[in-house]
C-alpha cells in the first residue's frame, strides 16, 4: 500500500507531511501572484482561496511540503491523491513552488522523488494539468509524462476547467529522465 505522507529527502529538497502548523510559512510562499498568472486557478494567491487550497490538501492525506535543506525554508508543496485515479494508479499534482526556484532543477526532484516513491506501489502515476496551463503541461513533458486520452473537469474557484490526464508507468521511468534524480536522493 502505498505511503502518501512520506519523507523523501534529496540534496536540494526535502519533502514531508504538511500539518496545519505549516500554514503561515506556506501560504508566505503561495502569496505571490506571479505563481498563479498562467494558472486556471490564478486567483490562489489569495488567503481565502489558498486556505481552501490548504485544507482540502490536509483533508487529502497526501500533502506533502516542499523545504529547503540548508534553510528549512517551506518552498511549495504537491500531493499525493487516490481520488480520480483508477486502479493500480495514484495522481501526483497540486504542485507550486516560490518563483525563485522556476528554472531550477526543484520541480523535476520534487516530481522524481514522488513518482519514484509511488512506482513502489503501484503501476502508474497520473497528472492533471489545466488544458490551458501551457507552462505546467510544457513542464510534465519534459519529465517524460505522455498524454493519455482521459479528461476532465474541475470546477475551480474561477470556473470550471478541463484537465487533460498525462502519465508515467514505470518503464517510462526508470528510460526517462526523471530517474536520474530518484537515484541521488538521500536514504
Amino acid at each position: 500500500m502505498l505511503d502518501r505522507q512520506p519523507t523523501l529527502a534529496h540534496p536540494a529538497v526535502t519533502l514531508r507531511a504538511a500539518t496545519a502548523a505549516d500554514w503561515p510559512a506556506l501560504f508566505a510562499a503561495a502569496h505571490d501572484p506571479g505563481i498563479w498568472e498562467g494558472h486556471p486557478a490564478h486567483d490562489r494567491w489569495q488567503e481565502p482561496v489558498f486556505r481552501a487550497f490548504f485544507d482540502e490538501g490536509l483533508a487529502s492525506g497526501g500533502m506533502l511540503v516542499a523545504a529547503e535543506p540548508a534553510t528549512g525554508l517551506l518552498i511549495g508543496s504537491s500531493r499525493f491523491d487516490l481520488g480520480r485515479a483508477e486502479a493500480g494508479e495514484v495522481e501526483v499534482g497540486w504542485t507550486f513552488l516560490v518563483r525563485r526556484h522556476w528554472g531550477s532543477r526543484t520541480n523535476h526532484i520534487m516530481k522524481a522523488l514522488m513518482v519514484g516513491h509511488a512506482l513502489q506501489s503501484v503501476e502508474r502515476v497520473i497528472f492533471l494539468i489545466g488544458e490551458t496551463n501551457i507552462r505546467s503541461r510544457t513542464a510534465i513533458e519534459r519529465i517524460g509524462a505522455s498524454l493519455t486520452d482521459r479528461q476532465t473537469t474541475a470546477q475551480l474557484s474561477t470556473g470550471p476547467v478541463i484537465h487533460l490526464f498525462y502519465s508515467i508507468d514505470r518503464a517510462g521511468f526508470e528510460s526517462g529522465p526523471l530517474y536520474p534524480l530518484w537515484e541521488e536522493r538521500l536514504n
